[in-house]
């Protein structure tokens, strides 16, 4: 018998993922989260959706989808435990995920995604950076 991996929908324009930045985010050896609630409004339905990025410094095509493979799978497992429904979220490889055995991995998606959900916790959850203060025009005293 062939094991599958259940289908996450996903994040596939380049806006999408730009609608995501700035959302509270999660670190693990293996990989950030980031988060952002959808408008309720918005088109794309019900259920969260992931967006992964693996850089090419990470290494080459096969190191890359084989990463990609893993938090796939990772995240389809904790995915219907942990996230929620109205979230869109962009997951950030690292190269720890490449050898980090699949247990740790499901730990530190389980982890990461309870604590982006956590209400009131500060700590493994960096909020969005606060909008920097408008540069002022003026030269100084006139």
């Amino acid at each position: 018998m062939e094991a599958t991996i259940p289908i996450l929908p996903t994040l596939k324009a380049r806006a999408e993922f730009l609608a995501v930045r700035g959302g509270r985010r999660s670190s693990t050896p293996a990989f950030l989260v980031e988060v952002r609630e959808r408008a309720a409004a918005s088109k794309h339905g019900k259920g969260p959706r992931f967006g992964f990025t693996i850089t090419k410094k990470i290494g080459n095509a096969v190191t890359r989808n084989r990463i990609r493979r893993r938090l796939k799978a990772a995240f389809a497992a904790g995915a219907n435990q942990y996230a929620e429904l109205s979230c869109d979220y962009v997951i950030v490889a690292r190269h720890a995920a490449l050898d980090r055995p699949y247990a740790l991995l499901l730990d530190d998606v389980a982890r990461a995604l309870a604590a982006l959900h956590r209400k009131g916790k500060e700590s493994h959850v960096n909020e969005a950076r606060s909008a920097r203060p408008a540069a002022s025009n003026k030269k100084g005293p006139a």
